[in-house]
């Protein structure tokens, strides 16, 4: 069992453990468009939503948008009880991490979304005492590929670098982006990469320790 391979987890939220139902994110890019005098096409909102393009802020830079004023428009047109009204819990994570919790091995959250829309989305799924610490990136917790916000979370397992750098702890971080494997990276630890999209569709493959479609793909190894 791949659970027992490692001596914690950490996971990216959105598009890794959940997701929003697309009429969501079309009515939060339609009425980002109309503050910024521009329409995104379903492709563009879909590469933005979910980091098919990996960083984001190159992407709207290469579209002519730029990002410091989309994203405070971005998060204005955010409904935090909304977003998580439509928000929906993968099967497959909620499995793998029924089958890390046997294991006895801790659980933690890195993750893009702002905490004012984390915290509705785990309470409204019932799952925020699946996780024993949960990251929320910001201007100073530093972003995903950088190393910063996962060694927070790290410590605030209980855990120390130097449990790293020795080679006494192994750990792992899954998700669904290219930011969440170079973060992983970045912080010495394996990297699973789960495509929920299709390379076909994101237009490259992602390279990680592990690359899968689904979850039980890690829960049927073992």
């Amino acid at each position: 069992m791949v659970a027992d391979d490692y001596d914690f987890w950490l996971f990216d939220l959105d598009g890794t453990l959940v997701d929003a139902e697309w009429s969501y994110t079309r009515d939060v890019f339609d009425r980002v468009g109309d503050r910024l005098g521009r329409r995104f096409t379903d492709r563009e909102a879909e590469t933005i939503w979910h980091g098919l393009g990996g960083a984001r802020d190159p992407m709207l830079r290469e579209w002519g948008i730029d990002p410091d004023e989309f994203w405070p428009a971005f998060h204005r047109e955010e409904d935090p009880a909304k977003r998580a009204e439509v928000t929906y819990l993968h099967d497959d994570a909620e499995r793998l991490v029924e089958e890390i919790h046997a294991a006895g091995r801790p659980v933690g959250i890195v993750t893009h979304c702002q905490q004012f829309l984390t915290d509705p989305v785990l309470d409204h799924l019932d799952v925020r005492d699946w996780f024993d610490t949960v990251v929320c990136c910001t201007e100073e917790t530093g972003w995903k590929p950088d190393a910063a916000p996962v060694r927070r979370a790290i410590g605030e397992l209980g855990l120390d670098d130097r449990v790293l750098t020795d080679g006494g702890t192994a750990g792992v971080l899954a998700g669904d982006g290219e930011s969440d494997i170079g973060a992983a990276w970045n912080a010495g630890l394996d990297g699973i990469h789960v495509e929920r999209h299709g390379p076909e569709h994101r237009g490259r493959c992602v390279l990680g320790e592990y690359r899968v479609e689904s979850f039980d793909d890690l829960v049927r190894s073992g």
